[in-house]
């Protein structure tokens, strides 16, 4: 069904006309690029392919995770997930309050919010879904056995939001671009019920962590797990980086920098912006990474509503009648009910007018949470120029122009020489900045420490 021939079957939106606004076109989504030539000459081989994401600049985003401020309050999260009249509903990352930031808070949010349609609504009653990444079509997939028509609305011109899924045969492999990793499993637990809509999954086990000199023991987060148990019981709110200096800890010594840089590629943020009292989860010394392909998951998720993509949503107008919808087209169109998976950054940027305002509560919500910011960068090589098997591996220390301090091999994993680098917070939105060329030129001289010695 094409976008027209749904708007016109649509009807008069039950509000009138609304004022036409402007809204850019989707910007064209990340997709493999040529090593930029000619590249200097760096101790690292370029890459046979490269490709990396910049959702800090990217107009549907805005950012990649949410994060808790310092200062905020836990419900602030609540009261965004809050329905508005019965007639907007939020879901996302955002809005779940025990995964914050995370692909299951992500589907767990779809899940939780559809089951708040269902009581709202009345049979045969049509639904408008805002966003096809994972809350979307959670929300699809738990809706489309309810006497409801939903409809998604994606402002890309392909499915998967924060969470797209790049596939390509010269990779071996789906590219992620967006969340992809999760926590280790203990030994003997199973997956949470949540994950089991999850594509393919494996295990990345093992650590290394190098200073440009030698390799280092791994690095224990027990000082900063003790710092923020310490923070719980002060007066007042204080950054992670506050913490950790109350409780005598040294924020230059190179382990504990690096344990830091890593907690900004799970959380977003810097330690000197996230909370102690709310802090983010402590990522694990293992992970665990989808390498299965989220498009195809969601598109199957999605394919009892009807799905109209490059149709970025611009106002949504509401009222005890049911809500109309302006596209970025200048097009609009009527519903029962709005599900908003949108990103916080485009709320925060208001790309999408509210009419009436949002309430004060939701507002604030809004306003009070962080974006953060994680980037990645994917390298394929023909044949690998390294020679440890670990999977996780980590840098301390080392030079300004080494951004990128965190890389996951999957080559023992997959069986493909591919090398993903990692970056969070400051350090993220910075390298998103940078051109292709220079991007490049960044993560292969962050790459030079984990080059094999001469005496191997």
């Amino acid at each position: 069904m094409t976008r027209r021939e749904l708007l016109v079957g649509a009807g008069a939106g039950a509000l009138g006309v609304l004022l036409v606004s402007c809204f850019p076109e989707p910007a064209p989504t990340p997709t493999t690029t040529r090593t930029p030539s000619p590249l200097p000459t760096t101790a690292v081989p370029a890459p046979a392919a490269s490709l990396r994401s910049t959702w800090a600049s990217d107009p549907f985003s805005r950012g990649a995770v949410s994060y808790t401020r310092i200062g905020v309050q836990g419900g602030v999260r609540d009261q965004l997930a809050a329905p508005v009249e019965d007639r907007v509903f939020f879901a996302g990352e955002a809005t779940d309050v025990d995964a914050p930031g995370t692909i299951l808070g992500a589907i767990r949010s779809g899940g939780s919010v559809a089951m708040r349609v269902r009581a709202a609504a009345e049979p045969g009653e049509r639904i408008a879904v805002i966003g096809a990444g994972l809350a979307g079509a959670a929300v699809a997939a738990k809706l489309k056995d309810a006497d409801l028509e939903v409809t998604v609305f994606e402002a890309r011109d392909t499915v998967g939001g924060r969470t797209p899924s790049r596939s390509d045969d010269a990779w071996g492999m789906p590219v992620q671009l967006g969340g992809w990793l999760l926590p280790a499993l203990a030994e003997g637990e199973d997956p949470a019920r949540e994950e089991l809509d999850l594509p393919e999954t494996a295990d990345l086990p093992s650590a290394l962590w190098r200073t440009p000199e030698a390799d280092l023991e791994a690095v224990d987060d027990a000082p900063l797990a003790a710092a923020i148990t310490a923070a719980a019981t002060g007066p007042t709110d204080v950054s992670l980086a506050e913490a950790l200096t109350a409780a005598g800890a040294d924020l230059e010594d190179p382990s504990l920098a690096a344990l830091l840089t890593y907690l900004a590629t799970t959380a977003g943020a810097d330690a000197d912006a996230l909370s102690s009292w709310f802090p983010p989860a402590l990522p694990s010394a293992a992970r665990r990474a989808v390498i299965g392909d989220f498009e195809e998951l969601i598109r199957e998720q999605l394919s009892d509503a009807q799905l109209t993509l490059s149709s970025p949503v611009t106002r949504i107008a509401y009222d005890d009648a049911g809500v109309s919808l302006r596209l970025g087209t200048g097009e609009s169109t009527s519903f029962d009910r709005v599900v908003v998976t949108a990103p916080l950054g485009v709320l925060q940027n208001e790309r999408i007018e509210f009419s009436p305002p949002l309430p004060f509560a939701h507002r604030g919500a809004i306003n009070a949470l962080g974006m953060g910011h994680i980037e990645s960068i994917w390298l394929r090589y023909d044949e690998p120029f390294w020679d440890t098997e670990a999977t996780l591996w980590h840098l301390a220390g080392g030079d300004d122009d080494q951004p990128v301090r965190t890389w996951i091999n999957l080559q023992p994993v997959t069986g493909d020489s591919i090398l993903v680098g990692i970056l969070g917070g400051t350090a993220a939105e910075k390298f998103a900045e940078l051109d292709e060329r220079d991007a490049l030129v960044a993560a292969l001289t962050s790459l030079s420490p984990f080059l094999p010695s001469e005496t191997d």
